[in-house]
């Protein structure tokens, strides 16, 4: 029996298909590699004390403030649990690592955007649950 699509349609098909799997492994690769986060399994596998030493150690430009934008009251980079604000940067020292999913910096004109004007020097967001 013949195909009503004949061979050019089934080779397009297979090329397509390998295609649209090759760019879904892609995407889920970017989403591991996005410098703005720290998966759950890097902190497991380094063995922090605390969430502070995670981001220390991954990304310590997360920890310092951009620019100085008021001396007198300076803002500071805040952070977040589970979209709860804690305070600043000093609060990561408390969260348990092994409870973390993962952690995603903000920088301020993110921050700004989702948090308010007061976020000037951008978030850290720990998510111990989706």
């Amino acid at each position: 029996m013949r195909s009503a699509f004949g061979r050019p349609a089934v080779l397009i098909l297979v090329a397509l298909g390998a295609v649209s799997t090759g760019c879904a492994s892609s995407r889920a690769g970017a989403a591991r590699s996005d410098r703005n986060f720290i998966m759950r399994e890097q902190i497991l596998e380094h063995r922090f004390a605390n969430a502070y030493e995670a981001v220390e150690a991954l990304h310590s430009n997360w920890l310092r403030a951009k620019v100085t934008d008021s001396f007198q009251t300076p803002s500071e980079i805040r952070v977040y649990m589970d979209n709860t604000l804690l305070g600043g940067i000093e609060t990561l020292r408390a969260i348990n690592p092994n409870n973390i999913k993962y952690i995603q910096h903000f920088d301020g004109v993110s921050a700004t955007a989702r948090w308010g004007l007061d976020h000037t020097q951008g978030v850290i967001l720990v998510m111990t649950h989706e």
